[in-house]
C-alpha cells in the first residue's frame, strides 16, 4: 500500500493567504516550506487512487504528485474514489475540481452525503459518472470504483468526537461539541492481500476510551495536530475560539493528544491538518522539538510512505 501526503495544513493552508503570524511570516519568506490543506492519496497497486478528503487545494496538488496525473491520451486519471472524514470546507471543496466528467466513486457518511446533496453547487458531479455511496458506522466496506472494480482497500468507519461543519452551525452548538455522530469520521484503511492498515483521524475533539482502544498498537496514525495549545488562536489575536471550541484536541498539554497517546503503542504517529499557528510546523521551536522527542512526526506535503 503506497500513501502520498498531499497536504499536511488545516484550513486555509500555510501560510494562511491573510496571515503573517509568527510561523506564517517563515513561510512568506521561504525559511519553512509551505504547506497545503490536508488530504492523502492511497493505492494498493500505484494505478488506482483514493484520495481521503478532497482539499481546496486539490488542483495544485495533482500538479505536485505525478501519480495522479493522467497518463493516456484524452480524458484520464487514476483518482478513482474519495472517501469523506467530515463536511467542512477544507475536505470538500476539492471535489468542485472533479467535476469534468469523470468515473468516481464518492464515499461518505448517510449524513455529509445529505449536506452534499442539500448544497446545488455539488450537482456538477454529474450522477451518470459520480457514484456516491454511504459509509455506515461501526461496519466495514471494500471499495470500488465508479463501475465497481476492486481497488484493493477496505475502510473501516468509526466515529470520533467532535461537531458539525463550521459553515453548518447554528446558535445550539456549544452543546454539541465533543459528541460522536457522523459528522466527523475516522477511518481505517487497510490492503486485504497484505493486511497492511493505518489510521486516518485529522479531526477529533477529544480521545475517549473507545477509540484508545480502537486505535492501540496501531502500525501507523495520521492524527489531528491543529494546534499545539488550546488558546493558540486566542494569544495570537487572531481568532476568539479555542480548539475545543473549533472541534480539535490540542497536540500539547496534560490533556493532549502526546499525553493521550503515549502509552498506546503506536508504531508511526503523525500529525496532519496543522494550523498554520502551530509552532510544530517549524523546525527548532521548542514545540516541534517536544513533538519530535516523544517519537512523533509532523506531516508535510509531498512525504510518501509504503506499508
Amino acid at each position: 500500500m503506497r500513501i502520498i501526503v498531499l497536504g499536511a495544513a488545516a484550513g486555509g493552508g500555510f501560510p494562511q493567504w491573510n496571515c503573517r503570524c509568527a510561523t506564517c511570516r517563515q513561510a512568506w519568506g521561504g525559511a519553512v516550506a509551505a504547506q497545503s490543506q490536508a488530504s492523502l492519496a492511497v493505492s494498493a497497486d500505484d494505478e488506482h487512487w483514493l484520495l481521503l478528503n478532497a482539499s481546496p487545494d486539490l488542483r495544485a496538488q495533482i500538479l505536485a504528485t505525478p501519480a495522479l496525473q493522467p497518463r493516456r491520451a484524452g480524458r484520464d486519471s487514476p483518482i478513482a474514489a474519495v472517501a469523506l472524514t467530515n463536511g467542512d470546507v477544507d475536505a470538500v471543496a476539492g471535489l468542485l475540481t472533479l467535476r469534468e466528467s469523470w468515473p468516481l466513486a464518492l464515499y461518505a457518511t448517510p449524513r455529509v452525503l445529505g449536506v452534499l446533496a442539500a448544497n446545488s453547487i455539488f450537482n456538477v458531479l454529474n450522477p451518470d459518472y459520480v457514484a456516491r455511496r454511504p459509509l455506515a458506522l461501526g461496519e466495514g466496506i471494500d471499495l470500488a470504483t465508479r463501475d465497481g472494480a476492486p481497488l484493493g482497500l477496505r475502510v473501516e468507519v468509526f466515529s470520533v468526537p467532535g461537531k458539525v461543519a463550521l459553515w453548518l452551525e447554528d446558535a445550539a452548538i456549544e452543546k454539541r461539541l465533543a459528541q460522536r455522530t457522523e459528522d466527523t469520521i475516522g477511518l481505517a484503511i487497510s490492503a486485504p492481500a497484505t493486511g497492511k492498515r493505518f489510521y486516518y483521524i485529522p479531526a477529533c475533539a477529544a480521545l475517549d476510551d473507545d477509540l484508545r482502544l480502537r486505535i492501540r498498537e496501531a502500525p501507523l496514525l495520521f492524527f489531528d495536530g491543529t494546534l499545539c495549545h488550546d488558546d493558540e488562536m486566542i494569544a495570537a489575536g487572531l481568532g476568539t475560539k479555542t480548539g475545543r471550541r473549533m472541534g480539535h484536541l490540542s497536540v500539547s498539554g496534560p490533556a493532549g493528544s502526546m499525553a493521550a497517546l503515549a502509552s498506546l503503542g503506536i508504531g508511526r504517529k503523525l500529525f496532519i491538518h496543522i494550523n498554520n499557528t502551530n509552532p510544530i510546523l517549524c523546525a527548532g521551536t521548542p514545540e516541534r522539538r517536544a513533538v519530535e522527542a516523544a517519537g512523533w512526526e509532523v506531516a508535510c506535503d509531498g512525504l510518501e510512505l509504503r506499508l
